[in-house]
């Protein structure tokens, strides 16, 4: 997974702050009781499954929904009672929700209403500059690329100057190459024009390479909030760690929990499993370690020493251009995962389908997490 470049250290202060806010609809507690603060001009991320909640939790900001309890600040202002129109937010949606029956400049211009009018159309010239639209403003959305109409639905959404800018799942209806590309120039225009932006996603790649931090929701809770690198490779619970890109997890008993070091015994290594941490994991009790492919080295031969161990057979090869990914069924029948880079061009051949391997990875590439 590609961690995204410039993901500066942010320090102002909170522009929004969530306190204690719950919402539900029926019997179903959509949002329970979160706490949760996004800074001055930060790029944040909303980042969960269907139905944990990252959605309401938006809405409820934007105004469209009413919190059953707790408080949403907005620059320290209570934004209980105040309609959306009223809010200085905007929001884009999964849609994009263009008028098809206007071109491109009447559907910029439409958030401008009431404006004068030689003050819309430079402010709709500066939008298409902006998004790159110049020379398509007569055309109708019904003419425009999937990428474009999001270009479009974009800069109407940010010609009324808002505060904060909202997405709604925004990539979601484009291929895998526009996204990607589309994502390093929502990162740019948001640098660029230094607006605070939240995104909601299920995609966590999408989530890592844009957000300067990351809130991940399971059930209507926060179970995590950082930068991607901490999320990513420093979980603090095994729903992130398996949310969070591919994981290898090893269940077993600690044996050891002295030095920095945490030994896990497991059927899956007859020497143990070691971990440098300082937890307070006790001796006794259940946990995880949490390896990520990338971090295991795949040998033809056991290696002379080192911790770590783990023999088994190649089940099955993906060849992805930039990594290769292994399957390895180790002999007690736990498949793991393995990623290793192709830094350098290979010729055909080397490990293959049915091969016995060796395993190994660092000490300190090993995360443990609690039962």
């Amino acid at each position: 997974m590609t961690l995204g470049p410039g993901h500066r250290p942010i320090g102002p202060p909170p522009l929004v702050r969530f306190e204690g806010v719950t919402k539900r609809f029926g019997d179903e507690v959509a949002v329970n009781g979160v706490s949760l603060e996004i800074r001055e001009g930060e790029f944040f991320a909303l980042l969960g499954p269907s139905g944990c909640g990252k959605t309401t939790l938006m809405r409820l900001l934007a105004g469209f929904e009413t919190p059953d309890a707790g408080r949403i600040l907005l620059a320290g202002e209570d934004l209980a009672g105040r309609p959306p129109h009223h809010r200085p937010v905007n929001m884009m949606f999964q849609s994009y929700a263009l008028f098809p029956h206007l071109n491109v400049e009447q559907n910029i211009a439409f958030g401008l209403k009431g404006s004068p009018k030689d003050e819309v159309a430079a402010r709709v010239a500066e939008m298409l500059a902006l998004v790159r639209l110049e020379g398509l403003n007569r055309r109708r959305p019904d003419q425009l690329s999937g990428g474009q109409r999001q270009r479009v639905a974009l800069a109407r959404a940010i010609a009324p100057r808002p505060r904060m800018l909202l997405l709604d799942e925004p990539m979601a209806a484009l291929d895998r190459k526009l996204r990607e590309e589309t994502q390093f120039e929502l990162m740019d225009l948001q640098k660029r024009l230094g607006m605070t932006f939240l995104i909601v996603t299920h995609d966590q790649e999408e989530a890592m390479v844009t957000a300067d931090r990351i809130a991940v929701m399971r059930a209507g809770e926060i179970a995590q909030v950082g930068p991607p690198a901490e999320v990513y490779e420093a979980p603090n619970s095994r729903y992130v760690a398996d949310f969070i890109g591919a994981v290898n997890l090893f269940e077993g008993v600690v044996t050891l929990a002295a030095g920095g070091v945490l030994r896990l015994g497991t059927t899956d290594a007859p020497a143990g499993l070691d971990a440098a941490d300082s937890s307070d994991a006790a001796v006794g009790s259940m946990a995880w370690l949490a390896v990520r492919p990338e971090k295991i080295a795949l040998h033809p031969s056991a290696p002379s020493e080192g911790p770590n161990q783990l023999a088994g057979t190649v089940s099955e090869i993906g060849y992805l251009g930039d990594w290769t990914t292994y399957r390895v069924t180790l002999e007690g029948g736990r498949v793991i995962r393995v990623a290793q880079a192709n830094a350098v061009r290979r010729p055909t051949g080397g490990i293959g389908r049915g091969d016995p391997v060796w395993l190994t990875f660092a000490a300190e590439d090993a995360v443990v997490l609690s039962r």
